[in-house]
């Protein structure tokens, strides 16, 4: 079985290595540093250097692949699934682009593909819980909850992330939609902030950001669906500030003779400040509630970074429901054709459960409770 992999990111090393134990994988990236860091972690992955933005080149580029991941930066990753459509390739894509996926849905089916989109820990096993419920009980009330954050808080942001800065600022800016009482409101990043309280890591900040995506419109018919995102407080206060004075601009602006863009510019001064080292420790919380008029069924999670592969939670929450979701396809537990956010995958029992065991045997445990 041969798998390619577009991106060598942290979370791509990460799919690369987990799927390396059991097929022939290749992991293709435009950086020297990233691929060499893969070949020192396991040396039996095939690494290429290649410009992804060249989609011209996918058709040949993967005609040796039975299955692809795409992994790669969201401001480049609609193009890049379209790409992997047309070169007739099953695919599960954890790019997190901005457009909506589901526009290709019909390519996916004249091309008799299968795309997993938003295979994550969030959008991605949020979505599977939804969906598998929803099929089990009349959902009134959805709220997700989530944050990947460093132990060690260093002033001023107390962020890290194991992708690209860009693709975080973009959350801060791009409009939040809920749904509250069956209608879609629209407010900006950043607003409701709240406060609330976490047994395994004290007071985190939550405020909205536009999560919720694919189910605005597969789940259209639950009348209250919510997403947060978790940072640590103070913030929001910094991201505000930030906004305020221009900094995430996207629109070009003149300095000392040249066009600059902001956004980009602010994103590669935080490019170090935010990049999340190697070996350090951090977490992934998530909660996830789902009600009906009755009860209210509760998955918590809480990851911490693995001492024994050296590898980071984020990379681990979201890399592993990636590779799990592969592994359900070349398993041929699902063979629908199409586009499919994993909401849509999770009604089906046998993957749900597939996903969720997967996991455990990675020691990622969602921890389900429910109230009535």
């Amino acid at each position: 079985m041969q798998i390619a992999i577009l991106g060598a990111g942290m979370v791509g090393r990460a799919m690369a290595i987990d799927l390396a134990a059991k097929y022939n994988v290749t992991s293709f990236d435009v950086s020297d540093h990233a691929l060499h860091i893969l070949t020192q972690k396991n040396n039996s992955i095939k690494t290429i250097k290649a410009d992804l933005s060249n989609y011209s080149n996918y058709n040949s580029m993967l005609s040796s692949f039975d299955y692809v991941i795409s992994a790669v930066p969201g401001f480049m990753g609609y193009k890049t699934l379209e790409a992997i459509i047309n070169a007739k390739k099953n695919v599960v894509d954890i790019s997190f682009f901005p457009e909506n996926a589901l526009e290709l849905d019909a390519l996916a089916k004249e091309n008799d593909v299968t795309a997993v989109v938003d295979c994550g820990v969030a959008p991605g096993m949020s979505n599977l819980m939804l969906g598998y419920h929803n099929e089990r009980m009349i959902i009134t009330n959805f709220e997700c909850m989530v944050g990947g954050l460093p132990k060690k808080r260093v002033y001023p942001f107390e962020y890290k992330a194991p992708f690209s800065p860009i693709d975080v600022l973009e959350e801060y800016t791009r409009p939040a939609r809920y749904v509250e009482n069956s209608c879609i409101v629209t407010k900006p990043a950043l607003s409701d902030a709240e406060l609330i309280d976490f047994e395994q890591v004290g007071t985190l900040e939550s405020f909205n950001t536009d999560g919720l995506r694919s189910i605005l419109f597969t789940m259209g018919h639950i009348p209250n669906m919510k997403e947060k995102t978790l940072r640590y407080p103070g913030h929001i206060a910094l991201m505000q500030g930030l906004i305020k004075a221009g900094f995430l601009n996207t629109t070009p602006v003149h300095f000392k003779g040249q066009l600059i863009s902001p956004m980009e510019f602010t994103s590669s001064l935080l490019f170090d400040q935010w990049k999340l080292g190697e070996t350090e420790a951090e977490f992934t919380l998530m909660q996830i509630n789902i009600s009906d008029t009755e009860k209210t069924i509760c998955y918590d999670l809480y990851d911490e970074y693995d001492t024994a592969t050296q590898t980071s939670s984020m990379s681990r929450t979201t890399g592993y429901t990636c590779t799990a979701a592969l592994n359900m396809l070349i398993e041929n537990l699902f063979t629908e054709k199409g586009v499919f956010p994993p909401e849509l995958i999770g009604k089906d029992e046998t993957c749900f459960h597939f996903i969720l065991n997967y996991l455990g045997e990675r020691n990622i445990h969602y921890r389900k409770t429910e109230i009535n």
